[in-house]
């Protein structure tokens, strides 16, 4: 069983709610099913340094699971003044242009496969913009077409905000209260919780699991091979 207001970190996942008519999985992208922190900080880095701007990496962290033009207008920076949409584009070019490359999440490929499998419904919910999800869906080799996704073309507001997880919902077709989200972002967490989903799981890939839970994460893994697991065991019941 996952160890709920723990301060340790559950390597399974509670799967209970999961097997109850109505269930779904809601997935961050980010942290959750790609491990690119690094990727993302490096083009950051990157194009703060050709601007000739050196930012601390916690100023960085105010990016972490949110969409970039929406920090860039509102966090104090020496981009004061310029245009969001523009600096975003920037630091994407950077991201093209990185020689930093992201790995997928220990039971990512697994865990999406067993959704698959199953038959659980499963929905990428992201602040990315939806080519970085077909490029992460084509190195887990699950075809883009077969996999349902919100991204930040689709938000009128981005995660802290809920909206992001209730379209999720919508896009499931189910009740937020019966979904489980997992996410490695306080402000993916907040979008989660905001938006009334049953269980969220805070992935400690990028965070501590302490900071997680005092987002308000249910419980916290390291990785999906535990969650994985679970979902597979639900097909042989």
């Amino acid at each position: 069983m996952g160890l709920i207001g723990s301060g340790r970190e559950s390597r399974e996942p509670p799967p209970p709610l999961l097997a109850r008519p109505g269930a779904g999985l809601l997935l961050d992208l980010d942290g959750t099913l790609l491990d690119s922190e690094a990727v993302h900080r490096c083009a950051y880095h990157q194009y703060f340094a050709g601007r000739g701007w050196h930012v601390e990496d916690q100023v960085l962290e105010a990016f972490s699971g949110r969409r970039a033009a929406e920090v860039f207008a509102t966090l104090p920076g020496p981009w004061d003044g310029e245009d969001p949409l523009v600096l975003t584009e920037g630091v994407l070019a950077a991201l093209r242009s990185s020689a930093v490359r992201p790995v997928p999440v220990a039971g990512a490929a697994r865990l999406l496969a067993a959704c698959r499998l199953t038959g659980l419904p499963v929905a990428v919910v992201t602040s990315a913009r939806r080519a970085w999800v077909c490029a992460t869906l084509d190195l887990l080799g699950v075809g883009q077409e077969a996999t349902m996704m919100v991204t930040a073309e689709d938000c009128l507001t981005g995660k802290p905000d809920p909206e992001p997880f209730c379209r999720g919902a919508a896009l499931l077709g189910l009740h937020p209260g019966d979904l489980v989200a997992a996410e490695d972002a306080p402000a993916g967490i907040a979008s989660a919780r905001g938006a009334g989903i049953g269980q969220v799981i805070g992935m400690t890939t990028s965070q501590p699991a302490a900071v997680l839970l005092a987002a308000g994460a249910h419980t916290t893994a390291p990785d999906l091979v535990a969650l994985a697991g679970a979902v597979e065991s639900m097909g042989t019941r």
